[in-house]
């Protein structure tokens, strides 16, 4: 593989000339040739409008895909088409906290193959009271110190904000498999702890421009819990995690049902803090645990009605 760097950014109905401009101010700081790579996932029109000038740009490249193919798919096509030694991963709605954010990881480069940045939050809590689950469940559980992070470094892994080896990704890449939304990041970190690939965690956090409402990021919870078990009864992935070990100790209890319907009753109170403008993070981790538990269940219905294998 080439030295150099690609940087690698899936885009969707958003504009990225601001974080285009950014990156550009700062490619100088990395030894060796780069480029910014853009690919729209099928956005509307009037984003792909204001987004297509940027392939005038030099070091830039701009394509866009006929359908959506999702998170994992654009991820790993963009991967696939990188030039150089070296990826960065970041989200469209990502912007650089400062003008030595390319200077850090070229400094980290030679500390492992794998480096997670990690991300932040700026401004004081939203007006808005449909935004403030997702800035508080960002301050208390996304933007965390790599002191924190390297506690659980293949755990914490993230797909905004990822500089990888290309050689590295290459072995593993993203599962296509996972069509919904979330636990992409899980299934590598975990393949790389599995392999034994040393990863590395920095303080050189991106700034995540941008909260969806308690609706959407409730239903985008709802699908990442879908993908969890998914990958859980699959591979084994996320057996570690807080939400997956409670759910088995229930179960090895024999309170799964109980806990399930009781959950299932609290369901609306639960909904209904959480889109409030006093969320509560606990009541998130409950309705998460009932949609793990009804999941589960469901699995272990479709399989009973399999039967033994012959």
């Amino acid at each position: 593989m080439t030295p150099g760097l690609s940087i690698l950014i899936p885009v969707y109905n958003r504009g990225v000339a601001l974080l285009v401009q950014q990156l550009r101010a700062q490619l100088s700081d990395w030894e060796g040739p780069t480029e910014i790579c853009l690919l729209d996932d099928a956005s509307q029109t009037e984003f792909q409008l204001e987004n297509r000038p940027l392939a005038l740009l030099p070091n830039v490249h701009y394509a866009e895909l006929p359908r959506n193919v999702g998170r994992a798919a654009i991820r790993n096509q963009l991967a696939a088409a990188a030039r150089y030694e070296w990826l960065l991963m970041l989200d469209n709605d990502s912007l650089l906290p400062d003008a030595h954010f390319l200077a850090r990881y070229a400094a980290a480069r030679t500390l492992a193959p794998v480096v997670v940045g990690g991300i932040t939050y700026v401004g004081s809590p939203p007006t808005e009271p449909s935004l403030r689950l997702r800035w508080q469940y960002a301050q208390q559980r996304e933007a965390l110190p790599a002191a924190r992070r390297r506690q659980l470094p293949a755990s914490q892994l993230m797909l905004n904000n990822l500089l990888i080896r290309a050689e590295v990704f290459q072995r593993f890449r993203f599962d296509e498999t996972l069509t919904r939304y979330g636990h992409e990041d899980s299934k590598l970190g975990w393949q790389l702890a599995q392999a034994g690939v040393l990863l590395h965690h920095l303080d050189n956090p991106v700034v995540h421009d941008g909260l969806d409402p308690a609706p959407v990021f409730l239903r985008k919870s709802r699908a990442a819990v879908h993908n969890l078990v998914l990958l859980y009864r699959k591979e084994g992935v996320g057996a570690d995690s807080k939400l997956i070990r409670t759910a088995l100790r229930l179960k090895q209890l024999g309170l799964s049902k109980l806990a399930s319907g009781l959950l299932r009753r609290l369901r609306p109170h639960l909904h209904a803090n959480l889109c409030s403008a006093t969320p509560r993070l606990a009541y998130f981790d409950l309705l998460k645990l009932y949609w793990l538990l009804r999941e589960l269940a469901r699995v272990g219905k479709r399989a009973h009605k399999k039967g033994p294998p012959a």
